[in-house]
């Protein structure tokens, strides 16, 4: 993407996977309309059981429903598929839980605005706010920042973060590959081998609306087990293209 100083310019997109989170997601839409009128809002209602496909009609965002629930990689990657095949300039990935602040979208999307990025990562840890996850998951979200990090050459400090900005050429390599189950910690390597530009932004963030979350103290011990294993095979993987226009 090309810098512009007009946002009005640029075809945007707030991708928003939802898994029953009807008591949510219609605040999560409302604040991104106040934050930002002009970007069109998707959720991706990823084989909810309650009404979170009809409170997000009611709130006016476009849905895609999923058959059934195939977890947060392939909502978002539907997401994806949607903004490069409807010629969105920049999509916006917001969690339907409430946990991202709209009011933090501004300095999220302005790296790629001035194309300085292709993706802008907002991250929980980079010097805004004082979010402080669990115990188990902490230490996973430390201990896979470093190891990231000494992966792809720059500093990360948060590699779990869904609360993400991608230009034209991410949404085009999101759209054909985008990792499942967990999928942040991998995206980000992948961006980098890709040869993408990857910025993070301090933001900050808040804690679940309502509902609580799936990964409790034992899944976070098999998420790092899980996605430590996926990041060793990763590196032996071809880059998808030598460039992305």
């Amino acid at each position: 993407m090309e810098a512009t100083s007009d946002p009005a310019r640029v075809r945007r997109l707030a991708i928003v996977p939802a898994f029953n989170e009807a008591a949510c997601v219609g605040r999560v839409i409302e604040e991104i309309r106040t934050a930002d009128p002009g970007m069109e809002i998707l959720v991706v209602d990823d084989g909810s059981t309650d009404g979170t496909a009809a409170v997000a009609r009611a709130h006016g965002a476009q849905i895609v429903r999923l058959p059934f629930n195939l977890g947060i990689g392939g909502a978002v990657q539907t997401g994806y598929r949607f903004a490069l095949e409807h010629g969105f300039d920049l999509a916006v990935q917001v969690d339907g839980d409430g946990q991202h602040d709209a009011e933090e979208l501004a300095a999220l999307v302005a790296p790629v605005l001035a194309g300085e990025a292709d993706l802008a990562v907002g991250s929980r840890f980079a010097g805004a706010g004082d979010y402080r996850p669990p115990f188990a998951r902490g230490l996973g979200i430390r201990l896979f920042a470093r190891a990231i990090s000494l992966i792809v050459g720059q500093r990360v400090t948060d590699t779990t973060s869904g609360f993400r900005a991608a230009n034209r050429r991410a949404i085009s390599l999101f759209a054909d590959d985008y990792p499942h189950d967990y999928p942040e910690v991998e995206a980000t390597v992948m961006v980098v081998r890709e040869r993408l530009r990857l910025v993070e932004v301090p933001v900050r963030m808040r804690e679940r609306a309502a509902g609580r979350s799936s990964i409790t103290a034992a899944r976070s011990v098999y998420y790092m087990a899980k996605v430590s294993v996926a990041l060793f095979v990763g590196l032996f993987r071809e880059p998808l293209t030598e460039g992305r226009a």
